[in-house]
């Protein structure tokens, strides 16, 4: 069942960005992003929806998420998808998640501590892609493990600032990608800390 933006919509009005973040919490109301320590952000909420509205969610998708931050993302692809399987770089975001998201009851989502250029090969392909650091360019390995017919959102480029694009995969697996908003997101490295 493919999921309408109303519904996705309404969902994320209800979710309390307070609770995935540590500091500046009088803050989590605001259309900003906001640090979660290590360099990282948590990116502003109009931002976090226009890119989850992009992957046209289905409740039967299988969902990779590249760079699980504070969960916030993450929270908001379990609730309208079958799975999700997210990667995170940074041992200490990549622990508090994981307990975040378990302490408030999300069930379908699968944790890794790794380099998200590698993706998860394991369990490819998905459904969809979700990535939430800026690439040079789009790496290969996520390419190959989106399925045929799946999306994947992620910003591409670097200083000053990034275009946010959408990458389809038709059904015989053609690749094309547009570019929907320019952003600034932290870069994408390839390594773990």
């Amino acid at each position: 069942m493919k999921y309408s933006d109303e519904e996705i919509r309404g969902y994320f009005m209800k979710l309390d960005r307070s609770r995935f973040i540590d500091e500046q919490k009088t803050l989590a109301a605001l259309d900003r992003p906001l640090p979660i320590g290590h360099g990282q952000t948590i990116s502003q909420p109009s931002l976090v929806l226009s890119m989850t509205l992009k992957l046209e969610l289905d409740s039967d998708d299988k969902v990779l998420e590249i760079g699980t931050g504070s969960g916030f993302q993450t929270a908001l692809l379990s609730r309208f998808s079958r799975s999700v399987y997210t990667v995170e770089r940074i041992r200490a975001l990549h622990e508090s998640s994981k307990q975040r998201l378990m302490d408030l009851g999300y069930k379908n989502i699968y944790f890794h501590y790794g380099d998200g250029h590698e993706g998860w090969k394991k369990h490819a392909p998905y459904d969809k892609i979700m990535v939430t650091a800026a690439a040079e360019e789009i790496p290969e390995n996520l390419i190959n493990q989106l399925a045929p017919g799946g999306k994947m959102v992620i910003p591409v480029g670097g200083l000053p600032g990034q275009e946010l694009k959408l990458v389809e995969k038709d059904k015989e697996g053609n690749m094309r990608d547009s570019t929907f908003e320019h952003v600034m997101f932290v870069k994408f490295k390839k390594d773990t800390d």
